[in-house]
Formats: structure tokens, sequence, C-alpha cells
């Protein structure tokens, strides 16, 4: 390629490039014309005038009122849950002899199977669910060697939270379950239910605890006019009911 100097390409032989036809098609450019072979659409030193339009919308259908629905927050609230249960040393794969010394708890909870079922009550929500986890127990019964027993089970959790101003019928958006700690009791009482040891009271068993933090949001369908006023889709959404309400959840997984 050739040197080309001090010479820039934007000017001189080329022209720089624009939209504007004053500056396009005025004199400047015309007499530029004269020397310059090179007529591509879009620069100063172009003889074609191009009129560049974006395409055109295309028309939504006609609306039938002017007036708009809209989600509106009644609240939003960031929770604590707790996910427990007591488990006796017959429940692990080995079972942990009892009398055993229990070395290390390892709790694994498993955040993507969660199931959780949430209703709202007046100015209240009420979670019920259960949290997948994996126990390994790391012990050392009596005149043997360390060993490892496993339990992959479902703790349980329920909360009921105040919420002010929420009505049945309003929407709960929960965020993703966050674990904040988990946490193992070696040694807690429990009834034994078989064999000799049936109705007697031990302390072969481990409690297991998981905390778990979330955000619930609750919200609630609105009309919105023209001139900013609102109106409830259901205006009857927060009567009191004559009888206590009553629900039975969706079934929860089994081990």
């Amino acid at each position: 390629m050739g040197n080309l100097g001090n010479r820039n390409p934007l000017n001189s032989n080329w022209g720089s490039v624009c939209f504007n036809d004053s500056d396009c098609f005025g004199q400047k450019s015309r007499s530029r014309l004269e020397h310059n072979p090179c007529k591509s659409c879009g620069s100063c030193d172009s003889a074609c005038k191009c009129d560049f339009k974006a395409p055109a919308r295309q028309l939504a259908a006609p609306l039938n009122s002017d007036c708009v629905l809209v989600n509106s927050v009644v609240g939003s609230k960031a929770v604590q849950k707790v996910a427990e249960a007591t488990f006796p040393f017959t429940a692990f794969v080995p079972v942990i002899t009892p009398g055993s010394t229990i070395n290390n708890v390892v709790v694994t909870p498993n955040l993507a199977g969660v199931v959780r079922n949430t209703r709202i009550l007046r100015d209240k929500v009420v979670n019920i669910g259960l949290l997948p986890v994996t126990i390994q127990v790391s012990f050392t019964p009596p005149g043997g060697a360390p060993t490892t027993a496993t339990l992959t089970t479902n703790l349980p959790f329920q909360e009921h939270t105040d919420f002010p101003g929420a009505c049945p019928q309003d929407t709960v958006i929960e965020s993703p379950f966050e674990v904040e700690g988990s946490f193992a009791q070696p040694g807690v009482p429990i009834i034994g239910t078989t064999g000799a040891g049936a109705g007697l009271v031990t302390l072969n068993a481990i409690l297991v605890k998981v905390i778990l933090r979330t955000t619930i949001t609750v919200t609630r369908q609105v009309i919105v006019d023209p001139h900013g006023g609102i109106c409830d889709v259901n205006e009857r959404r927060c009567e009191t009911p004559t009888t206590p309400t009553t629900s039975t959840l969706g079934t929860l997984p089994t081990t």
C-alpha cells in the first residue's frame, strides 16, 4: 500500500461521513465532487442524497379503557426459617452404636430440592415445607475404630410471619433460600420405640438444625385510572371470614 503521508482518509479525497443535507449537499460538497470519482452514499462527497428512516412501527390494537392493571406492593421483609429434626442413632446407615463418641457431624442442605407451601391469612403469612439434607456422622464405637454413618432425609420447617396489611388472595413472592448456618447437637434425649429400649429415655439421638434466610414480598393487583385513582381488583379480599381458614397443603415428599 502507498504512503498516505499526512492525509487523513476521512478528509480530502474521501470526505467525512455525515447525514446533514446542508453539509452534504451545499456548495462546498458540489465543488469537491468535481475532483472526486468516489460517490459513496452517506458521505459529503456523494452525489446521492440518501434519506435514512427507521422502519415504521406496528400500531397496537386499541385499548378498551385508559386504566391499567398494576401490582401494588403491600410489604416486603427479610425473614428467617428454622428447619430442624431429631434423629435416633438407628436412623443412620450403618447404625450408630449406643455409647459411641460422636467426633463430627456434617450437614449438607440441598436448596434445589426445597418444598414449601405458602398461605396468607389476615395480617400473616404462613409457610410450611421441607429441606432435603444429607447428614454424615463420624463416630467411634466403644472399643472400635472411627467410622462414618450417613442419613439422607428431610428437615421440616414452618414459620408464621406477621405481615400487617396482607390479606387472603394477595400474592406472595419468596426469594430463593440462603443457608445462614447448620448446627448439630449429639446426645439429645429420645424415647426408644423398639426392642428392650421401647419407652425408655436415652441420649442416643442427634438434633440437626439449619437456619434459612429469605425475603417475603406480598403484592396486590389494583386498577389505576389516568388521574392516579386506585381501586382494588377485589374490594372484599380483606373481609374476615366467619369461620377460621382451613387449608390442606400440597403433599410433601417422603424419605
